[in-house]
């Protein structure tokens, strides 16, 4: 059976189909429209029925979205998307099409399709990190996500910074979730920029790094410490055998260089044997980890 699996953005839908050896099939996109939950119902589901009227074979259907789902009551919340919030998505969708949807939050999207055919492909334990606008995660075992009661498993951007000091790291960073010096406020592409300054991007204090500006040069030095402590932690309770970068800081290939020795120091182990590596499907790793979703247990009755 064909897999379509749907990317819900702040700004576009993504649609892809994938045949049972994962191969592209069909690919679209929309733009998200958020005046309403009503108008976005219709535009998804124009959209499968976009994918449909091309490919009318039976497809199984899984949906990744910038938000967590309540494990009780099946509601959006914390979605960027600000019009699904308080809604039950998966269940509407259903009772529209008649056939079982699962859904999941696009970091465990995409450390799914990563683990599955992806850069952590053939390995025991994955964790998948996004580091872009925010810093997510995901953790999947044996190729299935790793879930809990309160559905954020792998959620490690908001854990404090390991070993903040104001010496070493700055000043407090306030986070929007009311902590203060969440891995997130230090680590994403936001953060990043952010506590260097002067409105610059961060694409553009990495090139000023990589050309000896001694300023940018300690502000990379400093991503990388600080990256390197909040992994540590993670290496040492779920000992994964690959970790997978994605988000925007992920195409910095200087990273891969850096990071595995800067980790060492910091894990109960005198060596790390923890892969670092970039995502194989890039920016499509969360759709197509969408579309893998009724691969996990309880696929059947489309529980997830």
């Amino acid at each position: 059976m064909l897999r379509l699996g749907i990317d819900i953005g702040g700004t576009k839908m993504e649609a892809v189909l994938l045949d049972p050896a994962g191969e592209c099939v069909q690919r679209l996109r929309r733009p998200t429209h958020k005046e309403s939950y009503d108008a976005f119902m219709r535009q998804l589901l124009t959209l499968i029925a976009d994918i449909r009227a091309v490919s009318p074979q039976p497809f199984t259907l899984g949906i990744g979205l910038p938000g967590a789902i309540d494990p009780q009551s099946g509601r959006i919340k914390n979605c960027n998307c600000l019009v699904l919030n308080g809604h039950d998505l998966r269940r509407d969708i259903m009772q529209q099409l008649g056939q079982p949807v699962w859904m999941a939050n696009d970091a465990d999207c995409f450390t799914l399709s990563e683990a599955v055919d992806g850069a952590g492909a053939g390995a025991t334990t994955v964790f998948g990190v996004i580091i872009g606008t925010g810093c997510g995660g995901g953790i999947a075992v044996h190729q299935q996500l790793l879930s809990g009661p309160n559905a954020i498993a792998g959620e490690w951007g908001h854990n404090p910074l390991p070993g903040y000091t104001p010496e070493r790291d700055g000043p407090p960073q306030p986070c929007y979730c009311g902590k203060t010096n969440c891995i997130e406020s230090f680590l994403s592409g936001t953060g990043f920029a952010r506590r260097y300054g002067e409105q610059a991007r961060a694409e553009a204090i990495v090139a000023a790094a990589q050309n000896g500006d001694p300023r940018a040069l300690a502000h990379w030095r400093h991503f990388i410490d600080a990256f390197a402590r909040s992994l540590a932690s993670v290496i040492n309770i779920l000992d994964p055998q690959v970790i997978v970068l994605g988000g925007g800081l992920s195409n910095v290939s200087q990273i891969y260089r850096d990071l595995p020795a800067a980790i060492v120091p910091w894990i109960f182990s005198d060596t790390c044997r923890t892969q670092i590596k970039p995502a194989r499907f890039g920016d499509a790793s969360g759709v197509r980890g969408a579309a893998w979703l009724p691969r996990l247990p309880g696929a059947a009755q489309g529980q997830r």
